[in-house]
């Protein structure tokens, strides 16, 4: 069970983390190689949220297939939330400026992932 559960999460934060990868306007692994703090703030944060979510569904669910249906639920949520940060900030691109290395916006980004994770987690829960 637990082999299941863990080669499940690392499946998906892989998938979860390409999904990403495809919506943000930057192409995260090449400006973090580039030392872009901002970036691997951004996805550290991604990263954190993604796994607490799948925390979360591990902890509270049964199976293996439903932790895994109720991860994909979460993650769409992350997702949402991160449009919901670019849409709510009209005054500039978030995407445009954790790509020119914005450290201050990556670190909000950072926080955003990781708290809504827990409101996530905690309503799966």
């Amino acid at each position: 069970m637990v082999l299941g559960f863990f080669s499940v999460a690392i499946m998906e934060l892989l998938v979860f983390l390409a999904c990403f990868e495809l919506v943000t306007k930057y192409k995260c692994w090449h400006e973090i190689k580039k030392g872009n703090v901002a970036v691997a703030m951004a996805t550290g944060g991604k990263i954190f949220g993604i796994c607490n979510v799948l925390h979360f569904c591990i902890q509270a669910k049964s199976s293996v297939y439903e932790a895994m249906t109720w991860s994909i639920v979460g993650f769409v949520l992350l997702l949402i939330a991160y449009f919901l940060f670019e849409f709510l900030t009209p005054v500039f691109s978030i995407d445009k400026e954790i790509e020119a290395d914005n450290r201050a916006v990556g670190l909000i980004s950072m926080i955003i992932s990781v708290s809504l994770s827990f409101v996530i987690g905690a309503s799966i829960m």
